[in-house]
């Protein structure tokens, strides 16, 4: 598999507090990669600097070989129309329905004018998370499960290349939970997206991810396979896993 993103010594801090120390680390072209880590490391920032909502101290992050962080403006912003954000609170409009929440990125990103297509492709991803009913609903008529999977339309609808996920699963139940994981690995399956997500679920990590990066101490520490980081022997990973498996009531 090639590289599509790569980190390269990331530096990020907020007055004195350094969160990011060199965080380094690849993401294969068509797979999901997860990354993991105790709450407060910098999973978010890191994924924010991929995306360009931050900007890194220093360091180095690279789109299919070209560095994004010191291109020209309007260079970096063509690369980045390849990545979608899907935000943790789905971050939709209220002011606007389902529909026109998922039409935005068609209009304003891709400048898109063609009504019929624009409806075509709406209705297309509602049909895709199962809620072609909810077009015309607002954003506060829908259950938390059902806001993700319209942000996660939306997110679709303007075909990215690369998606990041910022905990996609959190504050719903876990039926709700598996349902968005097994639409992540969809989304992976179907479209061909390159997936890069952090998550506190880590057994659905494990499950639907084909590689893991550990975030601590503001370094990526080791990142392989789930069958590698399994049987690592990094004793503060391997302490992360036991006590997180055994959260769940199941073996480490």
């Amino acid at each position: 598999m090639e590289t599509i993103v790569e980190v390269q010594d990331i530096h990020k801090a907020f007055g004195s507090l350094e969160v990011l120390k060199g965080a380094s680390m690849p993401f294969e072209e068509g797979r999901i990669t997860a990354i993991i880590g105790q709450s407060g490391t910098g999973k978010s920032v890191l994924i924010k600097t991929i995306i360009g909502v931050m900007d890194p101290d220093r360091g180095e992050v690279f789109f299919r070989g070209e560095e994004i962080t010191t291109a020209p403006a309007e260079r970096r912003r063509e690369i980045r129309r390849n990545f979608g954000y899907l935000f943790q609170d789905s971050a939709l409009f209220d002011s606007m329905s389902v529909y026109d929440n998922i039409a935005f990125p068609l209009v304003e990103s891709l400048g898109m004018r063609d009504r019929k297509k624009i409806r075509a492709i709406v209705e297309e991803k509602l049909e895709w998370i199962g809620l072609p009913e909810v077009g015309r609903k607002m954003p506060a008529e829908l259950s938390g499960g059902m806001r993700k999977r319209v942000g996660l339309a939306r997110t679709l609808a303007a075909r990215p290349e690369v998606l990041l996920f910022d905990e996609p699963t959190t504050g719903l139940d876990p039926v709700l939970a598996e349902s968005i994981n097994d639409l992540i690995v969809r989304v992976n399956e179907e479209f061909g997206i390159t997936c890069i997500l952090i998550t506190h679920d880590i057994q659905a990590t494990f499950r639907i991810s084909n590689a893991i990066g550990f975030l601590y101490e503001g370094v990526i520490q080791e990142h392989g396979t789930p069958e590698e980081l399994s049987r690592t022997s990094h004793p503060i990973l391997r302490k992360f896993l036991t006590n997180s498996f055994a959260d769940l009531g199941v073996a480490g």
